[in-house]
This record gives C-alpha cells, sequence and structure tokens, in this order.
C-alpha cells in the first residue's frame, strides 16, 4: 500500500479508501452487510494497509458509524486509522432535522461521535450543497466543530466548482478553517469533474477522494447492457439507475473489459488503476461486500497502465448532464 499527504495537510492516508457504507446492522438496503459478515472484510482492507475510512450519518440511518467504531476499534488503534464521516442529509424530522445550518452542524457532529464512539473524526465533510443556508453560516459552524477538537480537518463533497470556491474564499476573508478535500462523483463513466473541479483542486491542493470509482459496480460488471442486474445491489438500486443511463456507458464499460481482458484481469482492477493515476486524485472511495472487491482494490494500486490503453479506456466517452450534486 502507498501513502500520500491529504492535500496540501500532514494527514497521510492510504491511496485506497474503504467505503464503509456497505455495513451495519438491520439496515433497510437488502446489499448491506452486518458487522458480523463485514468483519472479515474490513479485516482484510486493514491487512492490506488500508488506514483510511469513511461514512456518513445518513448510511443505515447511522448504522454505518455504528458499525465504522466497532469494526475499527477492534483492528486499529485511533492514532492509526483516518476516519471520515458527513452532515448533510436529513437524520431526524422536522425542517432543522438536516442541512448545514449552524443548529444541524452541532447537533450532527455529537451525534456522529457518538455513534463513532470516538472524540474526534479526522475529516467531517458536508454530504452535499445547502441552497436554503448562508454559506458564512456553515462555515463558520464547520470552523467551530474544529476549533472544539470535534474534527481534525474539513471536506466537501459533490458540488459545483463555484460553489467550492465561494466557500473557500468565505472561509479564507474569515480566517476560519478551509476544506482540505473534495469528495466528488468521477469514475471512467462519469468525467464531467474533469471540466472544473478537478482542476481547480489540483491547482489549490485541495485532496480528491472521489465516490463511486466503479461506477456503483456497473464497471465490475454488475449491469448488463441488455438490463441485466448480476447482483442484489444492481437489482435494487435506483440512484444507480438514474446515474448511469446514458446509452453509450455501456460502450466505456465493454472497452474496460476488452483491455482487462488483454491483461488477464477483473475489469474492476483496471477501472481503478486508470482512477488513481488521474491527477489530483488522492484515493477513490471503494464499496466492498466481498473479501474480492478488497484484493481488486488493493491490487489495482501496483498496476500500471500504458498510454495506450489509457487512451483506448478514455476514448468511448462522451458529455453527460452533471449529475450526483442533489
Amino acid at each position: 500500500m502507498d501513502y500520500v499527504n491529504l492535500g496540501q495537510t500532514g494527514l497521510r492516508v492510504s491511496r485506497i479508501c474503504l467505503g464503509m457504507m456497505s455495513f451495519g446492522n438491520d439496515s433497510d438496503r437488502p446489499w448491506v452487510l452486518d458487522e458480523e459478515a463485514a468483519a472479515p472484510i474490513v479485516r482484510a482492507a486493514v491487512e492490506g494497509g488500508v488506514t483510511f475510512f469513511d461514512t456518513a450519518d445518513t448510511y443505515s440511518k447511522g448504522a454505518s458509524e455504528v458499525a465504522t467504531g466497532r469494526l475499527l476499534g477492534a483492528l486499529l488503534s485511533r492514532d492509526e486509522m483516518v476516519v471520515a464521516t458527513k452532515v448533510f442529509m436529513p437524520m431526524t424530522p422536522g425542517e432543522n432535522g438536516g442541512g448545514l445550518s449552524r443548529k444541524h452542524i452541532l447537533s450532527a457532529i455529537d451525534a456522529s461521535l457518538r455513534r463513532l464512539g470516538m472524540d474526534y473524526v479526522d475529516l467531517y465533510q458536508i454530504h452535499r450543497w445547502d441552497p436554503r443556508t448562508p454559506i458564512e453560516e456553515t462555515m463558520e459552524a464547520l470552523h467551530d466543530v474544529v476549533r472544539a477538537g470535534k474534527a481534525r480537518y474539513l471536506g466537501a463533497s459533490s458540488m459545483f466548482a463555484w460553489q467550492f470556491a465561494k466557500a473557500q474564499h468565505t472561509a479564507e476573508v474569515n480566517h476560519w478553517t478551509p476544506f482540505v478535500s473534495m469528495q466528488p462523483h468521477y469514475n471512467l463513466v462519469y468525467r464531467e469533474e474533469e471540466r472544473e473541479m478537478l482542476p481547480l483542486c489540483i491547482d489549490q491542493g485541495v485532496g480528491v477522494i472521489p465516490w463511486s470509482p466503479l461506477a456503483r459496480g456497473m464497471l465490475a460488471g454488475n449491469r448488463g447492457r441488455d438490463g441485466a442486474r448480476r447482483t442484489t445491489r444492481s437489482g435494487t438500486d435506483p440512484f444507480a439507475d438514474h446515474l448511469y443511463a446514458h446509452p453509450t456507458d455501456f460502450d466505456v464499460v465493454d472497452r474496460v473489459r476488452e483491455v482487462a481482458d488483454e491483461r488477464g484481469l477483473p475489469p474492476a482492477q483496471v477501472a481503478l488503476a486508470w482512477l488513481l493515476e488521474r491527477p489530483g486524485v488522492t484515493a477513490p472511495i471503494v464499496g466492498a461486500t466481498r473479501i474480492g472487491h478488497v484484493e481488486d482494490a488493493l491490487a489495482a494500486g501496483q498496476l500500471r497502465l500504458s498510454a495506450e490503453e489509457v487512451a483506448r479506456l478514455e476514448e468511448p466517452y462522451v458529455p453527460h448532464p452533471v449529475l450526483g450534486h442533489v
């Protein structure tokens, strides 16, 4: 496993981040594993050198954070792990149960820490942009979370580049804590972040930790051009159907399979290797429901694609509408 700094911070993270959304007891998502089933998968990741883990308060209504705290606590000391979680999605009834108001942020961080069983998180991220809350209110509240010792760093997720620039400017002029990372929707099937967000992050030294690096399993072959759904998740994931409905998306999937077959490798390894080599990318967030998923991610970190292979993988792509910001 290779390790790098997260953006311009001194925080060292593994080049693979394990997404914890797939874990949590009593989830209403049929593909989510309970803690007993998740334990060997998380252990395999840790034994492979993964030290970076991403969850969110909204995943399985908090059960993912509970599982994250328990599973990691059995394997690593607190100083060895880098734990990230998120805030924004509604977590309680009423008008103030979600969003990025001061009221919700300050209650949400305390609730997340209780579920995680931790005194602080390493990276506290806003899950989406909140159009109803002034960015000044959000950035000051997040700064206070850091000053209170409840988070070490701040990060953001999918939004427009102008919104991210506005948030960073607001923090700068008020001497508040800026975001050190961006978690965008980015993979071989969806590359619109290459237009503005990734160049902005590279220019400003912001770490990039993409979500859905395998297009929710599509690049690994969990869906077919004929409408086939080959896994439990692909058959019960309407958000994936929304994100990856472009007719040419399967042209990219077919090209990944061609390159992978020539190498004698699983398509997932090739797709992840491509992403790991993209400028600015720090660590893709890889979800796993089998140990084999972890093994593919670890192997991708050691795989080097030729310039000709990269060009072939990128050639079938066509522009998409913006997807994943809401």
